[in-house]
């Protein structure tokens, strides 16, 4: 008697075949769904006056070899830092946040202006120190005295807040009260009304880092005057997303 058999080949074959028979069931499912539904979108927003800055400070040395370059940049950061503790800064408020030594390369040319065979002329070292900075009012003395003391690069302050949840939770209800408040003025033109919510996503937009003025970098003698600082406000952005269903 002749008996039919499966080739583990072929066997393989109708398992995958069947598999994907079965995986595109609830995709078909999905694509019959024509609840009808309207998707909004809002911003709100919440300001809350910041309460801490974070500052990027870094110092640049060059000379000659790699190993002058870096005996003067760290004697400079070395006084940074422990000026950065007289003003009461804590340790886990001072963070190295990039270092590098990078040869100074010449390309010359010669009198016909082919190039020619480049070559080292020096070193730079670059360390850079993120510091947090609870105290505002001592924000501009502690610019000016880095500056002093051999900072002679900056990024930027960065007014931000130690715990803004509560300030970023009422972005989030104002959100929802204009994205709930659209939604019903564009169905009841329509002469429909919302139903059941759907679906909520969220996105929180956090204030953006302010340039540091850079005129207060340039060299490394002292400044006349503590640099200028106007803290303002923090305002927290969130937009949401809303699909609803419609009654109609």
């Amino acid at each position: 008697m002749n008996q039919f058999r499966f080739k583990p080949a072929a066997a393989a074959v109708v398992s995958g075949a069947l598999a994907l028979a079965l995986l595109a069931v609830p995709a078909l499912a999905d694509d019959d769904d024509i609840t009808p539904k309207i998707t909004v979108s809002a911003t709100g927003t919440a300001e809350i006056a910041p309460d801490m800055a974070i500052i990027n400070l870094t110092v640049l040395r060059e000379a000659a070899t790699a190993r002058e370059a870096l005996d003067a940049n760290t004697a400079a950061m070395a006084g940074v830092l422990a000026a950065m503790e007289e003003e009461g800064i804590a340790k886990r408020d001072l963070k190295t946040s990039n270092f590098a030594i990078r040869p100074v390369i010449f390309y010359p040319r010669n009198s016909s202006g082919q190039n020619e065979e480049p070559r080292i002329t020096g070193y730079r070292v670059h360390n850079a120190l993120t510091v947090r900075v609870r105290d505002l009012d001592r924000l501009g003395a502690i610019l000016d005295r880095s500056v002093t003391l051999g900072v002679n690069q900056g990024g930027g302050i960065n007014f931000t807040n130690d715990d803004p949840g509560e300030t970023v939770n009422q972005a989030r209800v104002n959100a929802m009260k204009k994205a709930i408040a659209k939604a019903t003025t564009l169905t009841e033109a329509a002469g429909l009304a919302l139903g059941r919510i759907l679906s909520i996503s969220e996105r929180v937009d956090r204030p953006r880092p302010l340039p540091l003025a850079r005129a207060h970098m340039k060299g490394s003698g002292a400044v006349a005057e503590s640099v200028p600082i106007a803290a303002g406000e923090n305002t927290y952005r969130v937009t949401v997303n809303v699909s609803f269903a419609l009654v109609q």
